[in-house]
């Protein structure tokens, strides 16, 4: 039998298994899912797990069940493209014939000394768990430091507040603004909010150091109870070894099928690919629905067509606590309660759809 290696079982994995369980799988194919966790979690909402809003099992779901689907509960430690094999921490060597590598990202700490060691992290959600814990275990009027105002922190300085209102919350930010990349309406909209909700946001922060307990903006400490880093991302570990073609973020260089160039049995989906777009969970799920029409075309010995279709991500939302949102659909922006009644639909169609 064929098989089909999927390492990580996040949203373009996932994406992957249901449309190939929809299509019918090929009756000589096996599919082997590796992953570290038991089952799918939901990413995008790991902030307001952090935050203790949200319980644990809410963004979870179990990984799809069939016949010709093994599940691996490992963590992949090494991909070795020129035997066709994944090297796993408990297992044995894993051969494939073709491989999905949608492994995800972890922090990135731009070599900032200490930030690694002294920061807490939602990358994962064994590090949400863990931030969940000490966040929500502070004493009254603790201060809390969050670096970075994208997305991830500003969500997770909202619902924090929310959860907490009694810690001392301080966003730190790069720029002049939080939300730098988005539409001025937007970014001045969540600026409102924090300071509104009694929110301290730091701008034209430069992180020099972090020591346990503290945080050096431009060389100067600041002392605090609890620090957490959203100040940036990078590919899997293991994707930023492999000796294949990177981008300028270290995301593997594909070809127009998703496939690193010279070898059409190994594709990328997610974080770790190299596309004209930020990582996201649309983006993964849309690039998964190409990655599948590509495979079963292959398989079929099928020609491909001369181009697939310019993916289109349909926007963006964020939650400002449980009431208010921002976000950009279909370029608009769009702002308060409407914003976050459609964030939360779509986490409810999400969860209905693959739970």
């Amino acid at each position: 039998m064929k098989k089909l290696v999927i390492l990580g079982g996040g949203y373009g994995g996932m994406r992957i298994m249901q449309k190939l369980l929809q299509t019918g799988l090929p009756s000589d194919l096996k599919i082997i899912l590796v992953d570290r966790s038991p089952y799918h979690s939901f990413k995008t909402e790991f902030y307001a797990l952090a935050a203790g809003t949200i319980p644990d099992n809410h963004i979870r779901v179990a990984f799809p069940k069939h016949s010709q689907i093994e599940f691996i509960n490992d963590e992949v430690v090494k991909i070795d493209l020129e035997n066709n094999q994944v090297i796993l921490k408990e297992n044995d060597r894993l051969a494939y014939d073709d491989l999905i590598i949608g492994l995800g990202c972890e922090d990135k700490y731009h070599n900032i000394p200490g930030a690694d060691q002294f920061t807490y992290s939602i990358q994962s959600i064994e590090e949400t768990r863990q931030t969940n814990n000490v966040l929500n275990n502070l004493p009254k009027s603790s201060r809390v430091a969050i670096i970075g105002a994208g997305l991830s922190g500003v969500e997770i300085a909202s619902e924090l507040h929310e959860s907490r209102p009694d810690l001392k919350i301080f966003l730190f930010d790069r720029g002049k603004m939080v939300l730098s990349k988005f539409p001025e309406k937007l970014s001045q909209f969540v600026n409102d909010w924090f300071q509104d909700h009694g929110v301290t946001i730091v701008n034209y922060a430069n992180i020099t150091k972090v020591e346990d307990g503290i945080l050096y903006n431009h060389d100067e400490p600041m002392n605090f109870d609890a620090i957490v880093w959203t100040a940036g991302i990078q590919p899997n570990r293991v994707v930023r070894n492999l000796p294949v073609e990177k981008d300028e973020s270290e995301r593997v260089v594909l070809t127009p099928y998703h496939n690193i160039p010279g070898n059409e049995h190994v594709y990328v989906v997610g974080d770790c690919a190299s596309l004209p777009f930020a990582p996201s969970a649309q983006l993964a799920e849309s690039q998964g629905d190409q990655i599948v029409q590509v495979l079963s075309k292959r398989w079929n010995n099928e020609e491909l067509p001369t181009e697939l279709p310019e993916i289109k991500l349909k926007g963006i939302l964020g939650s400002l606590g449980k009431k208010q949102g921002f976000g950009l659909v279909a370029e608009r922006p769009l702002t308060g309660r409407v914003a976050r009644l459609l964030k939360s639909g779509i986490l409810w169609l999400y969860k209905f759809h693959n739970g």
